[in-house]
């Protein structure tokens, strides 16, 4: 049986690690640089100022669940599209209000459709921070 000398110790894996550790850091910046950058010159459009609003062909649906279209109440969603053009009522456009549940906003999609409108579509606000 042999012995091992006193100064003989295992070695670590540290090596491997800072190895995996370079490649990656490597490949994160070989992949960072393979999209293009904007155009230094290029000014953005800035909208933290804009005032928001739904747009004038819009169902607005409250909280409550009450309906305006051009600032008039509507009655429901078949007196809705009857008022509107032939060529309106394949696309309707619905702006629901952040707290109305989503059980009414589905009920309303459904009294949509049956009535006669093609397609529905949700106006929502999509923030970029």
């Amino acid at each position: 049986m042999r012995k091992l000398a006193p100064h003989t110790a295992q070695r670590e894996p540290t090596i491997a690690l800072i190895n995996i550790v370079f490649l990656m850091l490597v490949f994160f910046m070989v992949a960072g640089t393979m999209a293009q950058p904007l155009d230094r010159s290029l000014d953005l459009v800035r909208t933290a100022d804009l005032e928001g609003r739904a747009p004038p062909d819009a169902l607005v649906i409250h909280p409550d669940g009450r309906l305006v279209y051009r600032g008039a109440d509507q009655p429901n969603a078949a007196a809705y599209l009857e008022g509107l053009p032939e060529e309106q009522r394949e696309v309707i456009r619905l702006v629901p209000d952040r707290a109305l549940p989503a059980a009414d906003l589905v009920a309303l999609t459904r009294d949509l459709r049956a009535a006669g409108a093609q397609r529905v579509i949700l106006v929502t606000e999509r923030a970029l921070q």
